[in-house]
Formats: structure tokens, sequence, C-alpha cells
């Protein structure tokens, strides 16, 4: 009767830990929450949020059953122009003041072909939530200095109207001096808890 309660027990602890959840969160110093957006129509202006926080849940060594979320304090931007950043913290664009946090809340992180993968998520800017989808390439994981570390590129595109950052003035020759489309590029290396 011993071996039988003991194999239940046993049997059980492995399904468990099957199904069990592993815990990854940013290594910060080694992770970037990027924007580019085109200026005058013949630049691109590029900046970061250097605050953030992204956590991730997975019980698939290759993270193709993923939950990931992802949170940005809008008064960090970082667009290296103490005028152009007050302004995106602004009313005109993110105002910062009353909606401090841009959310993604993950829904689906599919395997497309090989290491490509697709995150579709709810992603919250001022007080409007899209779906959108963004492209992610899962560079591997790696052991190192006693951590199991993943390192993700993710890429994808949004439209800044869609968000109620409006702010627009229209060129003489035509043309935004802001561009709606706002490209996402985002290094992420990933800890184990």
């Amino acid at each position: 009767m011993k071996k039988i309660i003991y194999s239940l027990f046993l049997i059980l602890f492995v399904l468990a830990n099957l199904n069990a959840q592993t815990k990854w969160i940013a290594d910060k110093s080694h992770s970037k929450i990027q924007f580019n957006v085109t200026h005058m129509v013949i630049s691109e202006v590029a900046g970061m949020f250097k605050s953030f926080d992204i956590n991730v849940q997975s019980s698939k060594d290759d993270f193709s059953d993923a939950n990931i979320d992802f949170t940005a304090d809008v008064a960090s931007i970082y667009t290296d122009n103490d005028r152009r950043d007050a302004h995106l913290k602004s009313d005109d664009f993110f105002n910062a003041e009353k909606f401090p946090k841009m959310i993604f809340k993950g829904k689906s992180f599919k395997k497309i072909e090989g290491n490509n993968f697709k995150l579709t998520g709810d992603l919250t800017i001022r007080d409007i939530t899209k779906e959108v989808t963004l492209d992610v390439v899962y560079n591997g994981t790696v052991q190192a200095w006693g951590k199991t570390v993943a390192g993700f590129k993710i890429k994808g595109a949004i439209n800044r109207f869609d968000y109620n950052l409006k702010w627009n003035t229209l060129l003489e020759a035509g043309g935004a001096m802001v561009a709606k489309t706002v490209y996402i590029n985002i290094d992420l290396e990933l800890q184990k808890l």
C-alpha cells in the first residue's frame, strides 16, 4: 500500500511540474524599448523608454506558450532632446501626468517558423486600448554566470493617431512634421527566476 501511495505522489509531483510556469524578468541593463518615427518626411527620430518592466511566464523551453506583460513609465521617454521629451510628455502626445503608464497585455505568442513568432496583445496608450501584433525572433537561451538567459528581438509598427497622439503640423511643401507610423524596436534579454 505504501508503494502505491508513493507512486501516486510521484506521478502527481511530475504532472504538477510539467505544467509549472517558469517566470522570467527583463535584464534591464541588456534590454532596450526603442521607437523610431519619420520627421519632416526626410529623416527619423529615435527614442526609448528608460523605465519599464517586462514579465514573462512559460512552461515550454521554446516559449511557444509564453504569457507576456509589459509596462513603461511614459515620463521616462528619452529622445536626446529635452524640449522634444517635454513635448512628448505633454497632452499633445502621451500626457504622462494623467496617463503615466503604457501597458501591453499579451494574448498569444504563436510560433510561425523556426525561431520566428507572432506576439499579439492589447496595447494601452493614454486611455485607448488596441490589439497589436508584433514580429519576434527568439535568439535562444544560454547559461551564463549561473543564470539562464534568453534573448529576443521584437519589431512592429503602430499608428499613433489610433492612440490619440494626434499633435500634427503640416509642412509648407506637404507632408506631416511627424509621421503617423511609429516603428517599435525592442531588444530583450530575459533572466529566469
